[in-house]
């Protein structure tokens, strides 16, 4: 290990953390080749793989009659988010016995800022391997984790990414070329596949000819002030990061093939909506827009978009979510759906709402506003305390009844309550 007192930042990434989830659960799992999909059927893809089938060529994104084509004998395991989220508050739990989580950046990474002696190789490491030894034996004995450790977040992350799984490596200040120059462009968080092509078409094709331009010509690459943060960065300069508040209240899903006709698909939409004003009205917004969009089988995509006074409440959302239904179904022909996607936008902070003058003198609309308001709010708190569904609006097809919507974003981990919306 480099004795260097640059370091500032120690990051932790779970290993194939959904799948890795599933094994530590069902131990018969464990050594196979296991797939997560969002349902049990060959046309749907991978949202993450184990280490035994990313071996063979399985990755998230991989088509499941292709992956079973590499591997006959792969296990698909249909996702359950609530369990992920359930360990990963316990994972979060473990790590802050040896080290203060400063951010959690997904369901399975975290970063840890380092303060004082903790700044030292030595101690840091000695910290890192206690966490991993922790997670083991508190958590998980299947649970595994690389760490990577250096002066900011962006090369801590790059640092844990160069030993997969259960790595443990230090980029140090002075040996970050060293360290970088064997990876690829897109090994480098914040380099996809579009920037990587603008890259290419500016004639830098590795991370060796990357590190020696100048910031204002990789600010002029990138089009904007990002390009000049990445030269800080890799660099090892510890800049702030740029955070955005609270934009929109979305949620998708991918349709099982049961569910791709109009009426099904239908109730999909209306169970997105009620999720999302439910997370809408706990998190005290209110919005003026609304957004479906859908996706058929074959790839076609349509949107529609609805502006309104500041709403928060169930039913006002699905009168507007059904005006935009029909306008979308419109264009489908017969057409079977494959994806339902619902944002709310427009959000207003809940304190903010005036009372519309029309409504007031319109003194009936204002009652059946404030009565909606009142009854979705109340359906919120009998769902949190006694269940999911322990309340619908409208009748609930059976085959619904375990749907919740709610997913991991990887960016976005949903509040355990969240699965009772």
């Amino acid at each position: 290990m480099d004795n260097v007192t640059n370091l500032k930042w120690l990051y932790l990434d779970f290993n194939s953390y959904f799948a890795t989830i599933e094994q530590q659960v069902k131990p018969d799992l464990r050594n196979s080749p296991v797939a997560i999909v969002p349902s049990l059927t060959d046309y749907t893809c991978a949202i993450a793989a184990s280490y035994d089938a990313k071996k063979l060529g399985i990755k998230t994104g991989t088509m499941i009659y292709e992956a079973k084509k590499k591997c006959p004998e792969l296990i698909c395991i249909q996702a359950d988010h609530e369990k992920y989220i359930y360990y990963h508050h316990k994972l979060i739990r473990e790590i802050n016995k040896y080290i203060p989580v400063e951010q959690v950046c997904s369901i399975d990474e975290v970063a840890c800022r380092l303060i004082g002696r903790e700044c030292n190789p030595k101690i840091v490491v000695h910290k890192a391997i206690a966490i991993k030894q922790g997670i083991k034996k508190n958590v998980g004995d299947y649970i595994s984790c690389s760490i990577g450790i250096s002066s900011n977040k962006f090369l801590a992350k790059t640092a844990s990414n160069l030993q997969k799984p259960n790595g443990l490596k230090i980029i140090s200040n002075h040996k970050i070329e060293e360290r970088l120059n064997h990876l690829k462009l897109s090994d480098l968080t914040g380099i996809g596949k579009r920037m990587e092509t603008k890259l290419h078409l500016s004639g830098i094709t590795s991370v060796k000819k990357l590190y020696k331009l100048s910031p204002k010509y990789m600010r002029k690459i990138w089009g904007n002030v990002i390009g000049e943060r990445f030269w800080h960065m890799l660099r090892g300069e510890d800049i702030e990061e740029i955070y955005t508040n609270t934009r929109t209240v979305g949620h998708s899903h991918v349709l099982h093939p049961k569910w791709r006709d109009y009426k099904k698909s239908r109730e999909v939409m209306r169970r997105l909506i009620i999720k999302a004003a439910s997370r809408l009205r706990r998190k005290g917004f209110l919005c003026t827009n609304l957004k479906i969009s859908l996706k058929t089988i074959s790839g076609k995509k349509v949107k529609s978009t609805e502006k309104f006074h500041k709403i928060n409440d169930s039913f006002s959302l699905l009168e507007k979510s059904e005006y935009i239904w029909k306008k979308l179904i419109s264009n489908f022909g017969r057409e079977k759906i494959r994806q339902v996607n619902v944002v709310l936008y427009g959000l207003y902070p809940k304190s903010s709402s005036q009372t519309n003058l029309l409504d007031i003198l319109e003194n009936k609309t204002h009652k059946i506003k404030r009565k909606n308001i009142l009854i979705s709010e109340t359906i919120d708190r009998i769902n949190s305390r006694f269940g999911r569904d322990s309340v619908t609006i409208g009748a609930l097809p059976k085959e619904m009844f375990q749907f919740s919507g709610t997913k991991v974003a990887f960016t976005r981990i949903p509040e355990i309550r969240e699965f009772y919306e």
